[in-house]
């Protein structure tokens, strides 16, 4: 049986695509910005190095990592869910857009790779 008033489809359609625009639009979607992360990251560079790549062994190398990987590490010390005092201290007033770009930044730098 067909419906008595179906929704003609150039209705929905536009509501649909501009929702969708809004959902992807947003902050929390959005890619970090690496330019504002490097002007974010002179606190990391103190331990992780000026590009990530801390010349110490007690610090993480963290340039070249995955910017995905580096903000879901950076937001677990802020939840608590990853333990680090020092970390946890370092990110506990930074929004998730700070956080996205200083992730951007460090990802966007060569990495070192050691040969074996």
């Amino acid at each position: 049986m067909r419906a008595s008033n179906p929704t003609p489809l150039f209705r929905t359609l536009p509501l649909a695509v501009a929702a969708a625009a809004l959902l992807l639009s947003s902050p929390a979607l959005a890619g970090g910005d690496p330019v504002r992360g490097q002007q974010k990251s002179a606190v990391c560079a103190a331990c992780h190095g000026p590009d990530g790549n801390s010349p110490s062994p007690e610090f993480p190398r963290i340039g070249g990592q995955h910017e995905d990987y580096l903000f879901h590490a950076l937001r677990a010390y802020q939840l608590g869910t990853r333990k680090n005092p020092i970390m946890a201290a370092q990110v506990e007033g930074l929004s998730n857009q700070d956080l996205r770009d200083l992730a951007a930044w460090f990802a966007s730098q060569q990495g070192l790779y050691l040969k074996r």
